[in-house]
């Protein structure tokens, strides 16, 4: 009798039943509930949706509600839950990119009292004016509250923000736009008084101040009464004549460093392939920025070297 072969190492075993799911303790979902996406659309949240030409919309999310194009109707319950960057598509089969806006959407289609400070220049204030988390920031006017936005972002909750207006509608707007940007209501760090800033208390000092006004040179006194040492000043006016008048009170005041003027301008970019060329339309000229910072008491600058004119 032929000996029975030893059984290999590597000969199937017998199967085994399946192990039973494990059943959920109290309060804890099923396995096979999908994880709430993070940053999902919820109730209440601003979405913009791109059309396919680029037009946008924007929506504040209700359960049930609708949004109506004449591309066809979009469902507010089919962005509620769906991560950010999703497509919606309309009752007519017309797909809608949908994203939160960004401060710069906001400011272009918020509704508006006085001018808004455009984010480019926006930009341009908080960068080269070096407004940072914790700082005390000095407004005047508030106009529709773009700038205030933009300022609010950048001192964060740990800083403040006060801003002057004179007219009362123009305050209700920057408030309304402002409440609505950061939802919830007017942010606890922002202090918006209705008045002239030429009235500020030079005890309440500040470290950056910004001028968006018809004649920033005749508050000049009150802000270098404000403005701490080292303090930088940014100035925004629109013409010529006024960026000439502004820059000279500055130099005759004899408090601040030498006033260094520019503007912003933007010029897109066509880039398909190898048709790279400008685009037809720029942002061009909107207005003068001017900075200076403020010196020490006491302290005389040193004079300016130029260049002799011939």
């Amino acid at each position: 009798m032929d000996p029975q072969p030893e059984p290999s190492q590597n000969a199937p075993s017998a199967e085994r039943a399946p192990a039973a799911d494990p059943v959920p303790a109290d309060g804890e979902q099923p396995s096979d509930v999908a994880a709430p996406v993070p940053g999902a659309f919820a109730v209440g949240d601003r979405v913009q949706l791109t059309d396919p030409k680029g037009r946008l919309h924007t929506v504040v999310l209700t359960p049930g509600k609708q949004f109506h194009t004449h591309r066809g109707a979009i469902e507010h319950d089919d962005l509620i839950g769906a991560p950010e960057g999703s497509v919606v598509h309309s009752t007519a089969n017309t797909g809608y990119l949908a994203f939160r806006p960004l401060l710069a959407d906001f400011v272009l289609s918020m509704p508006r009292g006085a001018q808004v400070i455009y984010p480019k220049d926006a930009a341009q204030i908080v960068g080269s004016g070096d407004v940072g988390p914790g700082m005390r920031v000095l407004e005047a006017g508030a106009g529709s509250g773009a700038l205030t936005c933009s300022l609010l972002r950048a001192v964060g909750e740990s800083g403040r923000v006060t801003s002057y207006e004179r007219r009362e509608d123009f305050a209700d707007v920057a408030r309304a736009n402002v409440s609505a940007f950061f939802g919830g209501g007017v942010p606890e760090n922002w202090d918006l008084r209705l008045g002239d800033l030429a009235d500020h208390p030079a005890d309440e000092v500040v470290d950056r101040v910004v001028l968006d006004m018809l004649e920033p040179w005749a508050v000049l006194p009150t802000v270098a009464a404000a403005l701490r040492p080292g303090g930088v000043l940014v100035g925004y006016v629109a013409t010529v004549t006024q960026l000439s008048t502004y820059v000279e009170a500055l130099r005759a005041q004899g408090v601040w460093t030498e006033p260094y003027a520019w503007e912003s301008l933007v010029r897109p970019w066509h880039a398909v392939g190898l048709a790279v060329r400008p685009e037809h339309r720029m942002v061009a000229h909107t207005a003068f920025l001017v900075t200076a910072r403020r010196l020490a008491q006491g302290a005389v600058a040193p004079m300016r070297q130029r260049r002799p004119q011939k």
